[in-house]
């Protein structure tokens, strides 16, 4: 049993050592061969069924069709019969969609190839990380921070964006274990840069579905960060 103690100990004091002294590239790059060990998310071609729950409600079905190669996207909603497609930056509108918009009274905010553009981008986003924080752009704090969420303790990344890619400021929480990206929290900014802490959400994460060889989070749960509200949770099935 002594043997047992000691041994344990040995190894949690070798963990807590080497992560205080991993670098936030280093941290980075055990993630991606976490959740992509075969580097496939750079021509991914795949579908995605995305169920969308929220308190009070009615769910919502998507089915996604994701290639980076092509440069294709498209998303269909099953409760509102709307296809959204962009193909190599080209966004096409069935007849059916075109129909359903020009009858709307009241115009959407967006115009629907807009709207296709920010599904893609929001898709393409999230299931595509932690490998999307390579992209062009994007800035990584060079510190790796320890922090505690729900009690258990994370490796922290802390990242932003050049201005041409957007305003937000993430953190990234990874297992110090086995490096699994487990939450992400992002926070609004005003107009010097700061965080504003009553801004933003953040996302928990749980599950693995393995689709084409990548580890992407099953259930994802949304919250507000200024009082922890629910805001609905994503299932990809």
């Amino acid at each position: 049993m002594k043997t047992y103690i000691l041994l344990f100990s040995v190894f949690s004091i070798s963990i807590t050592c080497f992560s205080q002294n991993i670098s936030s590239i280093e941290l980075l790059n055990k993630t991606i061969n976490y959740h992509d060990p075969n580097g496939a998310w750079n021509t991914f071609n795949g579908k995605l069924h995305v169920t969308m729950e929220a308190s009070n409600k009615t769910k919502r079905d998507s089915n996604i069709e994701i290639n980076l190669t092509d440069e294709y996207f498209t998303l269909t909603t099953k409760q509102d019969s709307v296809t959204y497609t962009l193909k190599k930056g080209i966004c096409i509108i069935s007849k059916k969609d075109s129909l359903r918009i020009s009858k709307q009274i009241e115009k959407p905010k967006r115009s629907h190839c807009e709207m296709a553009e920010l599904f893609k981008n929001y898709y393409t986003y999230l299931y595509g990380l932690p490998m999307k924080l390579k992209d062009p752009g994007t800035i990584i704090n060079d510190k790796v921070e320890h922090k505690t969420f729900n009690g258990k303790d994370y490796l922290t990344l802390q990242v932003s964006y050049e201005s041409s890619v957007g305003s937000d400021i993430w953190f990234f929480y990874f297992n110090p274990v086995n490096y699994a990206m487990e939450i992400y929290q992002f926070f609004k900014t005003d107009n010097a840069g700061k965080i504003k802490p009553d801004s933003g959400e953040y996302i928990l994460l749980s599950d693995i579905k393995i689709v084409n060889g990548i580890k992407m989070p099953k259930i994802r749960a949304w919250y507000y960060n200024k009082n922890n509200k629910y805001l609905g949770t994503d299932i990809l099935k």
